[in-house]
């Protein structure tokens, strides 16, 4: 778990019961910068984890199935295109074409059966459907 910043309040993301340990990840739509990305969150070794679902190789989602992110020893984070491989506890690559970068992390806690997550600068809320980008903070 990270500490919160007082910068963005939290936000509901999922029931954290939901997350089994090394198990399907929880995805979800954000803005990274004002254009549509994806995140996700898993548990591994007890803590949650966050992070842009994006390969540092080539801009892609790296999960293989919706949700599946870990290679099949349940070690790693896998990217399904290329074979790069990053450490689940800090986004760091490991082997592979990523090079030395480390995936971009989102800060989430868990507070009872609850996982939220928090907002930053460059990573925002995505609008909800039928609502305009224009109309957000």
């Amino acid at each position: 778990m990270r500490e919160p910043t007082a910068a963005q309040p939290p936000l509901p993301l999922c029931d954290s019961r939901s997350l089994e340990e090394r198990g399907k990840a929880h995805v979800w739509d954000v803005l990274e910068y004002g254009r549509p990305a994806r995140a996700f969150v898993l548990r591994f070794d007890g803590a949650l984890h966050a992070y842009i679902n994006r390969c540092l190789h080539v801009p892609t989602e790296l999960d293989w199935q919706p949700g599946e992110f870990l290679d099949s020893d349940r070690r790693f984070i896998l990217c399904s295109i290329h074979g790069a491989t990053y450490e689940p506890v800090d986004g760091r690559c490991v082997s592979g074409p990523c090079g030395r970068g480390k995936l971009k992390a989102i800060q989430v806690d868990e507070v009872g059966h609850q996982v939220h997550w928090y907002p930053s600068p460059d990573i925002r809320p995505a609008p909800e459907a039928g609502t305009s980008l224009a109309s957000r903070p």
